[in-house]
């Protein structure tokens, strides 16, 4: 579980929600029909935008965002160390028999064994890369929306308030019910864009960014075991991706089993 998603949406609901109960009575903050208006209207006008398949892969990836931790590359940085050992000893052809979970690397290890040039490795896996970014771009983008989307249907929401509030001036007890929706689905609309989709296009922003780093490292490494081999030198190129005060030492790496 990702602890600071997981912290940032609790402790920003909680401080909210003890505010109102600080300032009175928090039934006051709840109007099935406001949140009909900017919950409703903001799914509707997402699923209008975009393909379906995409609404369900950005709420897939929203969970991913609160379930999984983010990989650290170190260990991409000690599996390509790992992969240099096992082909100075095994050769390159022992690579196509790796056995792991990243799709990304055993495309990498099959091009090295196949004796692919530096060029066409490169070529390969960048693409590989563009392809990732421009998925993750199409479900940062649905919460970006919903992030734009809400606000507005906070304000459609207002302004349907204020025409039921105008429209029924002779009926002071019409007045309340009708203001209130007017003010809670701008309220709403606010929420759940500043503390929901934006916060979570860009957690998700961070990851991809995180994961092209490690597909990077992968890359780098591949070529690096075709051109010299050498697990030191490997190291040193490789940690280059990672800030000086994160990186593992070359003897203090858990090199993870991809072979197994």
């Amino acid at each position: 579980m990702d602890i600071a998603s997981f912290l940032g949406v609790i402790s920003g609901i909680s401080l909210i929600v003890s505010a109102i109960f600080i300032g009175g009575d928090i039934n006051n903050f709840i109007n099935i029909e406001g949140m009909m208006i900017v919950g409703g209207g903001t799914l509707a006008t997402t699923l209008l935008t975009f393909q379906f398949k995409d609404v369900l892969a950005a709420f897939k990836a929203a969970y991913f965002v609160f379930s999984k931790e983010k990989e650290d590359p170190n260990d991409a940085v000690a599996t390509m160390i790992k992969l240099c050992h096992l082909s100075r000893k095994q050769g390159l052809l022992e690579l196509s028999k790796i056995k792991t979970k990243s799709g990304f690397l055993k495309k990498a290890c099959g091009l090295i064994s196949d004796g692919s040039s530096e060029q066409v490795i490169r070529a390969a896996l960048l693409t590989e890369i563009d392809s990732l970014k421009l998925r993750h771009y199409i479900v940062q983008d649905v919460f970006r929306k919903m992030g734009i989307y809400s606000p507005a249907f906070g304000m459609l929401g207002t302004l349907i308030g204020l025409v039921q509030m105008l429209s029924k001036l002779q009926d002071p007890s019409s007045i309340g019910p009708a203001m209130a929706t007017a003010l809670l689905t701008t309220f709403y609309g606010s929420l759940m864009s500043t503390l929901l989709f934006l916060p979570i296009a860009g957690k998700l922003k961070s990851r991809t960014v995180m994961e092209v780093i490690n597909l990077e490292i992968m890359l780098e490494g591949a070529i690096s075991i075709l051109d010299s081999n050498n697990p030191v030198v490997v190291y040193e190129k490789l940690s280059s991706f990672i800030p000086e005060r994160l990186r593992k030492p070359i003897t203090g790496m858990n090199y993870r089993s991809e072979n197994k």
